[in-house]
């Protein structure tokens, strides 16, 4: 009968999908729950680039090299190629192949190529430049806070501050610092520092980890927070901003003593 046919057709349809290549690979070969096989491939090959495995102007392996090496489909390896172009770490052209593209091209504020780079053998020349935008942007984003925060907000920037304090582990502690600085963007009132620190997240999350197994006396560091929600709260933002200048000076001084 047609529905049975049809029933029969589906099942092995089903049957086939389960030995497609695309979605088996090699026991070496990345692992992101939830992501889909392509996602996988793009961030295992990104953080190749990034960490120089492949140098700017080096041809990429051809897509059946890549579909060998990690035991995935053609079209999966293709898939992962495009993803890795959107984000200008590639570039591509019929019988040349894909080329790694010059690091100025590059999205450094894409969230996946920011946490490749945080976990690259030369992180901490990375995590000295995020702090130095750190010193470019927060000291006048908490003085804006100071001034256009709203009472939701504050209690937004108060509630991760207190987290901190009371954070009973590393994790725990680096979650509440990140949503702390994430949330003064916000009640900066500055509509293009909400995306910038969305984006810059990741490298926050891996710098405050860095730094903070760097820093021994954490109750300084927990006070040096605390005198920047204070004057956010009391609208001061003069010495918010100076509140903040003298955080980054010791995360500075953290991020240097790791090569001392």
């Amino acid at each position: 009968m047609p529905q049975d046919k049809a029933k029969r057709q589906a099942s092995r349809a089903k049957a086939q999908a389960s030995r497609d290549p695309a979605v088996v690979r090699r026991a070496d070969a990345a692992h992101f729950p939830g992501s889909s096989v392509h996602a996988s491939l793009a961030s295992e090959i990104g953080l190749r680039i990034v960490r120089g495995d492949y140098p700017p102007g080096s041809i990429l392996p051809n897509e059946a090299k890549w579909a060998e090496t990690f035991n995935v489909s053609r079209s999966a390896v293709r898939e992962a190629i495009k993803m890795l172009m959107a984000k200008s770490l590639l570039a591509s052209r019929p019988k040349i192949g894909s080329w790694v593209e010059p690091k100025e091209r590059w999205n450094l504020l894409d969230r996946d190529v920011l946490a490749w780079y945080a976990t690259a053998p030369d992180r901490e020349t990375f995590l000295r430049t995020v702090q130095e935008f750190r010193h470019i942007i927060e000291p006048q984003a908490s003085a804006f806070a100071a001034m256009r925060r709203s009472d939701e907000q504050m209690a937004e920037i108060s509630l991760a501050c207190r987290e901190m304090g009371e954070a009973a582990n590393l994790p725990e502690r680096i979650r509440a610092d990140t949503r702390f600085h994430l949330a003064i963007l916000r009640a900066s009132g500055n509509d293009l520092l909400v995306p910038l620190g969305v984006l810059i997240e990741s490298a926050l999350d891996h710098l405050f980890v860095f730094t903070t197994r760097q820093v021994s006396d954490q109750n300084r560091a927990q006070k040096l927070h605390e005198a920047i929600e204070k004057n956010i709260r009391l609208q001061r933002p003069a010495a918010a901003r100076n509140a903040v200048h003298k955080l980054l000076a010791d995360t500075d001084e953290g991020i240097g003593s790791r090569r001392r």
